[in-house]
């Protein structure tokens, strides 16, 4: 028998197979490894890796056995920037959903059918509901009793004010979770999907580094101690002739791992720039988030004006001011109130609101043009009113309030209930309750 005969065993069972740089004996094989038609099928169209280094990267980095390619501090803030407005997002998301449908069965329902692309039926508000609710008491109960009727002018009132809260939650979808829907849903599944691709690009990446670094020292290895045997277990060099020295193969075998090596530095920085480019974005989504928000609060602040508006029209239709039915009495606690948050006025403080009507505007006729000099104190009623604190008047009609002053408080037909007329000597005005504790 010949030597090649011989021989041709040998170099049968020494062949090896490779994938993106997967390689087993023969042997190997046939005690239950990859077959080569599936290691074939996983060998990348872009360059010689093999599948299972990035895999095999990724569980050494976990162990502290690999070294990892750590990205720059400003890449690195890019995404902790991204994180924290994609988790930010969702939670006000979530909470303003809460705030204009609190029902969460009907949550559920509305998202469900947006899942599928269907229209959502018109729900009944539920100060809709409750109008509904006194509107039959009144007509079983009698619509012309006192009762009855006042049922009937309530009911109205909160049919007005479910038509204002139907607005504002539509407007509030519209401009508001729209918008954030679809950050969450469009613009952070693309960021997403790039950054998967980063980090496997950089696990390829490592895992070049690893290999090239262990066929240098191979080769330095057999270059001091001459001509001998590779181990392929090791570096697992793609092909070899058995008469070729030691030397000559792992030569071959760095030169294939640098080239590998420039193609995966290649694909990671081109993927990079491109998830960079995303993560920048990020700020754009700030400044239209940043709109859509002014946009929520100028609906909520006419929201609020309209219930203002409807609540003081019902007020004025049952007559219930308690200085209107109780002349000379007062309106507020007796109890020390806790200090405002700012001492600007009431009508101050919502004229610098934007988007919606100022308190001002929505204030009863009566009390819009009552002149303090034709105001005199009721012959019983008055009372002494402690100050709290400081207090700047806003106008004309006000009255300067200093902390611990004593000054003369009481209260007229038709006025705010937030509101008394206070005395101190020959100075006179409107001050506000919540600024005063009212001495017995």
């Amino acid at each position: 028998m010949g030597t090649a005969q011989l021989r041709a065993p040998r170099q049968e069972n020494l062949r090896h197979v490779w994938g993106l740089g997967e390689v087993r004996p023969l042997q190997d094989l046939a005690r239950g490894g990859p077959s080569l038609g599936n290691v074939t099928k996983k060998r990348s169209r872009e360059t010689g890796r093999r599948p299972g280094a990035a895999g095999s990267q990724f569980t050494e980095e976990k162990f502290g056995q690999a070294e990892k390619t750590e990205l720059d501090a400003q890449f690195e803030n890019l995404l902790a920037r991204a994180d924290s407005t994609k988790n930010w997002t969702e939670k006000i998301l979530r909470q303003t959903e809460v705030l204009l449908q609190p029902n969460p069965s009907a949550r559920v329902e509305e998202f469900l059918y947006e899942k599928l692309d269907r229209k959502v039926p018109s729900r009944v508000t539920n100060g809709e509901l409750l109008a509904q609710y006194m509107a039959e008491a009144a007509s079983e109960l009698g619509p012309t009793t006192p009762y009855g009727k006042t049922l009937i002018k309530v009911a109205e009132a909160e049919k007005r004010l479910g038509a204002a809260e139907r607005d504002f939650i539509h407007m509030a979808s519209i401009g508001f979770l729209t918008p954030l829907r679809t950050f969450l849903e469009g613009d952070w599944k693309t960021i997403s999907k790039e950054r998967r691709l980063l980090h496997n690009r950089r696990l390829d990446l490592d895992a070049c580094k690893a290999r090239l670094k262990k066929a240098k020292a191979a080769e330095a290895k057999a270059t001091c101690e001459g001509d001998t045997v590779p181990d392929f277990q090791e570096t697992r060099p793609r092909n070899y002739i058995l008469s070729a020295s030691a030397s000559a193969l792992w030569n071959d075998e760095v030169d294939k791992a640098e080239q590998e090596l420039r193609v995966a530095q290649t694909e990671f920085d081109r993927q990079a720039e491109v998830t960079r480019l995303l993560l920048e974005g990020i700020s754009s989504t700030h400044v239209n988030h940043l709109r859509c928000l002014h946009e929520f609060v100028e609906s909520q602040t006419t929201y609020y004006a309209q219930c203002y508006r409807h609540m003081l029209d019902l007020q004025k239709q049952l007559g219930s001011s308690q200085g209107a039915i109780f002349p000379g009495t007062f309106v507020g606690t007796t109890e020390p109130a806790s200090p405002p948050l700012s001492s600007t006025s009431p009508t101050t403080a919502a004229a610098t609101m934007p988007g919606g009507p100022s308190v001002a505007s929505l204030a009863p006729p009566g009390e819009a043009a009552l002149h303090l000099e034709e105001v005199a104190p009721p012959a019983s009623g008055t009372r002494k009113a402690r100050v709290l604190y400081d207090y700047e008047a806003a106008d004309s009609s006000e009255l300067a309030l200093l902390a611990d002053e004593l000054i003369t408080v009481y209260s007229l037909p038709g006025m705010d209930p937030d509101w008394l007329i206070g005395e101190r000597g020959n100075k006179k005005g409107k001050v506000p309750v919540t600024y005063l504790e009212l001495l017995s």
